[in-house]
Order: structure tokens, then sequence, then C-alpha cells
């Protein structure tokens, strides 16, 4: 850098003398450094033409100045006639100058007095040295002979060192200077014209100041450019390059035009020669020409001076183009570089499994793949900077560490790349002897399992069993971890704690099953090794003495009297124990198997759990990263069309929060149970509520399909994916949160299943239940974010607790008669949704389109609010059908279910939400009465045995103190505030139009997502008598079999009430009675005159209703229920 700015110091120096040289030049070719006067500049005072320099020359040479007739020559103004004077004596080249000039003075039409006055102030006023000064005198006889005697005797008063000769005629001018050099007004042959002198004269000078322009011009320029500072980015540079070029290029043009005009001015004056090549030019031509050759040798040298300091300027202004383009690229290589080696350093896991690392590998190779080209370009990137050294940069200090940099960069990325594959080959290599390990004891626990216990207890089943176990362990060689710190001491450098305690695990497996091998080897060995028995001749069969110790009665009769039979009897009942209890010590061993089997099993569904949601977790983080944050990714943005910008959310939903809530939670929680995996149940309640976010994210799915299937031929989508090297495109990794919450409810029911009696089987079940609950939700969401035209807040009405299709039949008390009967006989094909304020009636809308944009909608109907619905469980004639009504049966539906079950299941959930009404209500009820009772004087006891009033009032305070959680009953329809006697509910359900519903009456049935029934216990309360019939809730005996049993469903008349709870009842179905708890039955038909709608228990149509009384009570307000037949 120093080598170079004392090379461009130098250049400009040169540059400066140079041009400072050509400048100096044409000041002496022009004479201008003695006398600085122009012919412009007294252009006027020149063209009056009172003297002037023909080019004529003496005949030795001396320049010829002529002074023309010019009757106003004492007019001419001092300084005029000076500056004339000075300008022609400049002219002539200083060697002719020196010589001395010769003066013309043309009189010969002028008088004396005028000659003298002319020669005195010529003589006074010439500036250059004078050789001799001829005078053609007056041609009058007068003024002829005046003029003779007047110069006799007024010679000395010229003042002039030179003598002065008065002519009288052209003739004898002659004589002094050469025909051919004077004018023809002199009577020469010299061709001159003043005009054409004064022009060329002017065109001379003009270049010459051109000439000396340029080169001060140059200057400056040349100056500018050394001054100037290189600046520091790519833009700056190459605008610096661009202005200095267009500045030298117009430098170059005025040059151009300078060298033209020199030209021009030459080939003026070589054009007679160029003529008529006899032609031949006069000294004043010649000096001209000579002029015009040195003044354009002068331009030239400074445009040679100029071009060599430019090629310097600009190899330094484009070698400055090249640094900076260099350094820009390598700032970006650099940070690309530091990107790769950011990504490189994510690589450390080594994997948990060979699926896991061969991932990993491939992810590796991708990335390795990915970055090759960021590699390249550093490579590239330092082979340019190599150039620049070879070529002596100016730089060369700055560029060579960066380029030093770059290789050593790669060559690290290549090392560490290939250190890091090495470390995930061994990884692989250790997963794969670990897998084969574990594949080979799973192999080795299934054996086990296959192997039947009842065929093994023969010997020759229990040698069977030895080969087959021999030869599965022979397999063992290449398969089991033989040393244990042998393959740490092979490994350690990929051993982190995680993969060694996996290691440990899987020998400790490994040993576990060696270990069940040898036991089992022991114990057939021994079977394979018992003696066969001889055959005794009254043995007894081993199946008596299996089913019992002693001998039965018969055979103690038959062999009474016989005292040997009865010792060989003794010893045959002692063999049968010890063969017995054997057998059960065998028997006990194989549960012993078959439990170390579910512990197999059981260990290989929690393997599967964890494994899947590992891969499930990647699988999200890989659509998050590979396309979710792509749409972010300034790079890309050029890919993504004006419609797809901003619809991130839209696309990809929540699923970040569920990658997060499996990543950070569920995952790591899961792990925990891997020792565990019978308990992992507990994990999925603790974070159930956390699994309410994919309601969420399936509650978008229509949205983010809808606007996949707008873009899914986007390049945007289509880059990523080549990116990410998926097989598949975006919208099946979208799929996998809906794919992966319905997984969970296959795993838990696999894990139940082996897992019917450990400790954890509870909670297993519970999960399951809350995970189909869950599915359950989300599929019901799903069907509710359809529903069209409801003016109210869906959310107000509660939680959704069923959603389903149905035939739906009306009959309504109000109406025209024909609307009635059509709406009787015709179903309407009606979708409802179950909420726990209302039930919501919709027409079912098919789509068109495909996938989401196929799912149906559902538009609103009308509505009923379950303050003020009854139902009735069967309706006669179908096993599908029951009953909504409501407003007391104003309002009747007849709801035909697809099958049998998913009526049960929409009946017991109504019933739950009935149930839930009434007790709210009788709980509000229960709260004012004691409010009411605290604050009346309490009755005295009038009589020891209370009235049939008393009692009965008594028992009325005593059913509004009982404990509401015992109650029996299945549902009835409570408000919060309740219609006066004879009138209708405030908020009626909208009527349905029968004429409207001809197009609704499609017997197609949609499939339905329903849970599985529940069926709702009795309660625990204290239970008050009152006749009639009931059902017995739960199965009830006493342990012993004579004793009074009943059996759940079985129908009971009560007799009377006992105490501690227990009523005497009789078994309708077997005819005995006895004494069963109170809460274990449930009120099928009383005696009450309260009860509406029912009919005898043992009709074969009897109909199931549930039904509120139109009559409130004084004290509570509350409504009296009454049932019949709930078997149905």
């Amino acid at each position: 850098m120093r080598c170079w700015l004392k090379t461009e110091e130098m250049a400009l120096e040169e540059l400066m003398q140079r041009l400072n040289a050509v400048s100096q030049c044409a000041d002496e070719i022009m004479h201008q450094d003695i006398i600085p006067l122009y012919a412009a500049d007294i252009q006027d005072q020149l063209k009056k033409q009172f003297a002037y320099l023909s080019g004529g020359r003496g005949g030795d040479g001396c320049p010829v100045i002529t002074f023309p007739d010019y009757p106003a020559f004492s007019e001419i103004p001092e300084k005029e006639f000076q500056n004339v004077l000075t300008y022609l004596t400049s002219i002539p080249s200083l060697r002719d100058a020196g010589i001395g000039f010769i003066l013309v003075i043309d009189r010969r039409q002028d008088k004396w007095t005028s000659v003298k006055a002319s020669i005195l102030r010529i003589a006074a006023s010439f500036p250059g040295n004078l050789q001799l000064v001829l005078v053609l005198r007056p041609t009058g006889f007068f003024h002829r002979a005046l003029s003779d005697i007047a110069f006799k005797f007024n010679k000395d008063e010229f003042k002039m060192k030179v003598p002065i000769i008065m002519l009288g005629s052209v003739s004898e001018l002659q004589g002094y200077i050469d025909k051919t050099q004077l004018t023809e007004d002199l009577g020469g042959t010299l061709d001159y014209c003043h005009h054409r002198w004064l022009s060329r004269r002017t065109a001379i000078e003009g270049f010459a100041q051109k000439v000396k322009q340029t080169a001060q011009i140059l200057q400056s320029f040349g100056t500018e450019l050394a001054e100037t500072e290189l600046p520091n980015d790519v833009q700056s540079t190459s605008s610096l390059l661009a202005t200095h070029t267009e500045k030298k290029d117009k430098m170059k043009e005025d040059i151009r035009l300078a060298v033209e005009q020199g030209d021009d001015i030459l080939g003026s004056i070589t054009k007679p020669v160029t003529e008529n090549p006899e032609y031949k030019l006069n000294q004043d031509q010649l000096d001209n020409q000579t002029t015009v050759e040195r003044l354009l040798a002068q331009l030239h040298e400074t445009e040679t001076a100029f071009d060599e300091f430019w090629i310097k300027h600009q190899q330094k202004l484009e070698q400055c183009l090249r640094l900076r383009n260099f350094e820009q690229n390598f700032r970006e290589v650099k940070a690309a570089l530091d990107i790769v080696f950011e990504r490189l350093s994510a690589f450390t896991d080594v994997g948990n499994s060979c699926s896991h690392a061969e991932h990993i590998l491939k992810d590796l190779a991708s990335f390795e793949e990915k970055s090759c080209e960021t590699i390249a370009k550093a490579r590239m990137l330092a082979s340019e900077g190599d150039a620049f050294i070879q070529s002596s940069h100016y730089a060369v200090d700055s560029i060579i560490p960066k380029c030093s940099e770059l290789l050593h960069l790669c060559d690290a990325f290549t090392t560490e790349t290939e250190r890091r594959r090495n470390l995930l080959n061994k990884s692989l290599e250790l997963h794969g002897l670990l897998e084969k390990s574990m594949k080979w004891c799973d192999e080795g626990i299934y054996l086990l399992a296959s192997q039947p216990v009842d065929k093994c207890q023969s010997q020759d089943g229990a040698e069977s069993a030895l080969q087959e176990i021999e030869k599965f362990l022979d397999t063992g060689a290449g398969n089991k971890i033989k040393e244990l710190n042998k393959l740490y001491r092979e490994y350690a450098h990929i051993l982190n704690e995680d993969l060694k305690e996996h290691v440990q695990k899987v020998f400790q497996k490994q040993e576990s099953m060696e270990e069940m091998f040898q036991k089992r080897q022991v114990s057939l060995k021994k079977l394979a090794a018992k003696q066969t028995r001889p055959v005794q001749p009254v043995a007894p069969r081993p199946e008596a003495f299996i089913k019992s110790p002693c001998t039965s009665p018969s055979l103690q009769r038959e062999f009474v009297s016989n005292s040997e039979s009865s010792a060989l009897r003794r010893v045959n009942c002692r063999r049968g124990k010890s063969e017995m209890t054997e057998l059960h010590q065998s028997r006990g061993g194989s549960t012993m198997d078959d439990e170390e089997n579910l512990a197999v099993l059981r260990q290989h569904v929690i393997n599967e759990l964890i494994e899947t949601e590992r891969a499930y977790v990647e699988e999200l983080l890989c659509v998050l990263e590979g396309y979710a944050a792509e749409m972010d990714n300034p790079l890309m943005a050029h890919l993504i069309s004006p419609e797809l910008q901003n619809k991130k959310d839209i696309l990809f939903g929540n699923m970040e929060e569920i990658y997060h809530f499996h990543n950070r939670i569920f995952l790591r929680e899961l792990e925990n149970y891997i020792e565990y995996p019978e308990l992992v149940g507990r994990c999925f309640l603790e974070q159930m509520e956390d699994f309410q976010i994919y309601e969420k994210y399936c509650q978008n799915k229509p949205r983010s399909e809808s606007l996949w299937r707008q873009f899914s031929d986007s390049a945007f989508f289509q880059e990523c994916q080549r990116k990410l090297d998926h097989k598949l495109s975006l919208d099946s990794y979208l799929l996998k949160p809906v794919q992966r919450i319905t997984k969970y409810q296959l795993l838990l029911k696999e894990m139940l299943k082996y897992s019917k009696n450990c400790e954890g089987a509870e909670d297993l079940q519970e999960a399951l239940t809350s995970i189909l609950g869950i599915l359950k939700a989300v599929n019901d969401s799903m069907h509710q974010i359809a529903i069209t035209g409801y003016d109210g807040n869906l959310n107000e009405l509660g939680k959704l607790l069923m959603q389903g299709s149905f035939n739906v039949w009306t009959d309504h008390k109000k109406g025209h008669s024909k609307v009635k009967d059509l709406a009787r006989f015709k179903p309407m094909q009606r979708h409802l949704f179950l909420h726990e304020k209302a039930v919501l009636f919709c027409k079912k809308r098919e789509e068109n389109g495909e996938g989401y944009e196929k799912a149906p909608s559902y538009s609103y109907k009308h509505s009923l609010n379950m303050a003020a619905v009854g139902i009735t469980e069967n309706v006669k004639g179908d096993a599908k059908k029951f009953e909504i009504w409501y407003n007391a049966r104003e309002e009747v539906y007849i709801i035909q279910a697809p099958t049998p079950e998913v009526k049960a299941t929409w009946v017991n959930e109504i019933r739950k939400v009935l149930t839930s009404q009434l007790q709210a209500c009788r709980e509000a009820s229960q709260h004012r009465t004691l409010e009411q009772t605290q604050s009346l004087p309490l009755p005295g006891s009038s009589c020891s045995s209370p009235s049939r009033n008393n009692i009965r009032n008594t028992r009325k305070m005593e059913e509004k103190k009982a404990d509401l959680t015992s109650l029996e009953v299945y549902g009835t329809a409570v408000a919060p505030k309740y219609p006066e006697k004879g009138k209708g509910w405030a908020k009626t359900s909208h009527s349905l139009d029968a004429s409207e519903e001809n197009d609704g009456w499609s017997s197609a049935e949609d499939p339905l997502n329903s849970s599985d029934a529940e069926e709702e216990g009795g309660g625990g309360g204290e239970m008050k008598l009152t006749p009639g019939k009931y059902t017995v809730v739960t199965d009830y005996e006493k342990g012993v079999s004579e004793e009074f049993t009943v059996k759940s469903g079985d129908l009971v008349q009560l007799i009377h009430e006992g105490e501690d709870g227990l009523w005497y009842v009789k078994n309708l179905s077997t005819g005995k009675e006895g004494w069963i708890p109170a809460n274990n039955l449930l009120m099928l038909i009383g005696n009450s005159k309260s009860a509406q709608s029912l009919s005898s228990s043992e009709s074969g149509t009897a109909s199931s209703t549930l039904s509120t009384s139109s009559s409130c009570s004084d004290s509570c307000n509350a409504s009296s229920t009454s049932f019949s037949d709930i078997k149905g």
C-alpha cells in the first residue's frame, strides 16, 4: 500500500512536470513569456493597418515592417501605436528579431511635414532593433524637393542609430529589398492579405492558448485524481470510477478537438503548397507552420503524459473496486461460514437409536451438500484474492490475511464435518450393536413366552423346549454384548450420560434375559430328567388329587375292609400330594413367566410411545424451521406470492404451541416413565389439560387445508421441500398433529391390555377415557364451528356434549292439522347438537369440493331450552326411537337414532343434564327452606304418635335436608325461574314449518363419532319409604347361598321399612323376600297420584318416561318427577 502511494505520488509529480513544460513551451513558441500580447486583444488596432508585417525579408533575413500610406497616421493614439509595434516586433523568431527590422515607410501621397512627424514618432516608439529605414518620399515636385533639403538639414533630429534612406520610387526600393519580398502595393510580388494574416495569427494564438489551457486543466485534473480518497464500499468506488472515467473522456475529447483545430490551422497554412506544389511559402508562413507544428507536438505530449497518468490512476481505481468487491464478498462469505459453523455445532447429538443416528447422518449429509456452495464460494474467493496478490495489488497486506482465514475455515469445516460423520458412524455402529442385543433379547423373551407350559410338562416337550433354547442361545455370539468395559473403551468418545445409561440398561436387560433362560433351562432339565414311575395297579387318577387332596367317600367305602389297599391308597395319596405340589410350583413358575412376558410387552409399548413421540417432535420442528420460519426469511420473499404473505398463522395454526408443549414438557415427562411403563397413565392425566390445544389446531384445519390447496404449487413450498429433502409435501406434515392425538388412545389401549393387574391400571383407564373424551370434543367442535345462521353466541349454551344426525318427526298440539299430519308421517333429517343449556336442531348441507372443503355445514333451524325439556326413552314399535318434548308436551319431537347404542348414549347424556338441573334446583330450594326454618320458632310435640299429615310433613322436611348426591332419579327439567301454574315457559322453541322441510326428508344417515354410554350409579344417601315397585341398582348378597339375593335390574315390591337403612322387599322375579339396603333401590312405580305417563311394568311395550310436573310446591317451587319402567 505504501509502495503504491509512493508510485502514485511519483506519477503525479511526473505529470505536473511534463504539463508545466508544455505550458512554458507554448509561451516560448508564442513569445508570450517576453511580451504577453495577443492579436485578439488588439484586433481592432491591427485592422487599421497603419503598420503590418508582410512576411518579407531583407537580404540578410531581416523582417520587413511596412508602414503604408495612412492619412490619419498622426491621429492614432499612442497606446494603440505602441501595442501594434510591440506585437509586430514579437512575431518573428528571436534570431530574426535579433538581426533587426527593416522599416518601409510609404509616404508617397503625403507631405513632408507628415513624413517628418511619422519618422519621428516611429523612431521614438519602435521597440525592436532596427537595421534599415526606407522612406518613400512624397511624389509631388515641391514636396520632393522640400523633403530632400529638409532631410539633409534635419537628419540629426530623427535620433535613429540606423541610416534613413529617402527613396523616390518603388524601383529604388527594390534595390534594397528583393521584389519577391515586397507586397504588390510596393511593386513586389509577395502575396499578402492583411485580413488573412490577422485571422491566421488569431487562430494560431488561440490554438496556443488552447494547448496551454489544456495542459493546465490536465494538471488540475491530475491533482484532483491523485488527491481523491478511495471509498470503502463497492458502490461508492464504482461511482467514483465512473465519474473519473467520464471526466477523463471529456478531457480526451477536448484534446481531440484541440488537435483538430491545430491541424486545420496547419492545413490552411500549407494549403497553397498543397494546391500548387511549385508555390513557395514565405518566411512568415514557414514560421507559422513551424509554430503550429510545435504546438501540436506539445499537445500530443500533453495527451501522452495524461494517458500514462490515467492508466495508473485507472488501475488504482479498478484495483480498489476489486478490493471492495473482495471485501464485501469476504464479509458475506464469512457470515455464511459463521452460519454454517453454527449449524454444524448443533450436530452434537449422536442419536439415541439407529434410526435417529441414521436420520442425523442424513441431515449431516444434506447439510454438507447445502454447505458445499458456501465452501466453494469461500475457496473461489480465496483464489481470487491470490490472483490479486500475484498481480501486485496495492492492498496485498490486507488481502493475504483474509485469504488465509477463508482457507483455514474451509479446511476446518471439512475436518469438523468428517469428525462429526465419524462420530455418528460410530454411534450408528454402537446403536446397531445395542439394537441387535435388544432384538435378540426380545426374541428370547418371546421364545420363552411362546413355549406352552402344558407341553413342557412331558419329558419330550421339555427336551424339545431345551433344544429350542440352546439353539437360540447359540445365536447370541453375534448379537449380544460380551464385554461392557471393552465397549466403554471402544466408544468412549461418543458415550454421553444418556447413551451410557442406555448401554447399561441394554446390558442389564441382556443379563436379565440370560438369567431367565438359565432358570428356564434348570426347570426344563428337571422335567426332562424326571424318571418314569412304575404303573400302580390301583393308582388314582392325578386329576382326582389335583381337584381334592382327600379321597372321595365312594373310594373310602370301596377299600374300607382292605388294609393293604388302604395303605396303598395312603402311599398314592402322598404321591399325589407331592405331584400336585410340584405341578403347582411349575404353574407358579409359568405365572411368573407370564408376568415377565407382560412386562416385556409393556416395555415395547412404552418404547414405541417414546420413540414415536421423539419422531413426532422432530417432524414438528422440521416443519416449523423448514416452512414456517422460511416464510419470514427475506431471501425467500420473492418466492412467496402476495396472497400468501401474512398467512402463516392460518396455514400452521398453533403448531408452534403444540411443538413447545411436546418438546419441553410431555416428551420429558414420558421419558421419566420408561422404567415404569404401567404408570404412564399418570403422565397423561397430569398433562391432560394441555391436550386441549389440539382442539384449536383441528378447528383451524379446514382454513389451513383450503389455503394449502390454493398455493400448493407455489415455488416457495417446492423450494422448501427441496431443501428439506422431503418426499412428501407440506400437507402431509400438517396432518401429523391430527394423526398423533388419535394415536395416543391406541397406545393406551395396548398398554392397558398388558397392565390389567398392575398398580397403574386405573390411571391408564382414566387416561384412555380422557383421551377419548378429548377426541370426541375435538370431533364435536369440528362440527360445531360449521353451524351457520345462529344469531346468539354458541359459547353461552354451555359445553357441547353430543352431536349427531337423526330422523326427526314432530307432533305439536298447536298448528294446522294438515301440517301436523305431514310432520308426523314424513321424517326430517336433522343434525342435533346437545349442549348443557340447549339442544340445537340443524339441517346438514353437504358442500362441493375436496378434502375439508367437502365438509358439511349445518343450517340452524331451532333450539330447545333444556330447562323446559323432558324425554321419553322408548317409543312403541322402534327400539331406535325416543322422544324429546317441550313445555308439557306442547311440542314433541320423535328422534330416530341410527342404532340402539347411539340412542342409549344420547338418552343417558340427556339424563345427566336433566339430573344436574334437578339437583341444582333442589340445592337452591333446600337452602331457602333452611333459611326459613331457622327464622321460625320450633313447634312443640303434641303427641308421641304423629298423625299422617305430620308424618308427611316431617318426611318432606327430611327429604329437603337429605344429601342430594344420593339421587337415583335420572334427570328432570329444572328452570332457574318457574312459570306460574297453567302458563307456558317464558322462552319457547321456534315452531317448525313443515312445508319448509320437503327437501329434508332424506333418510340418509351419517356415521357418528359418539362416546360410549356411561351409566350413572345411585346415590348413597338415606331414602324415605314410599310404597310401590323398585328396581335394583347393583347386585346384593350376604355371601350365604341360602339367604336372600338380588341382581342388578331385578324388580322388587316394597313390603315395609326396617332399621339401619334396610327395607324388607319381595323379589318379583324369584318370589323370595328379604332385607336389602334402601340406597340400592330405584323407585319404579309409586302409589302417588303425581305420577304421569305411567304404564304397567309387566307390559312389554311400556315406555320409559321422564316428565316434569307443571305444578310446583308452595314451599320450594321444586318440580315433582315420576318415572316408569327404567329397564328400557
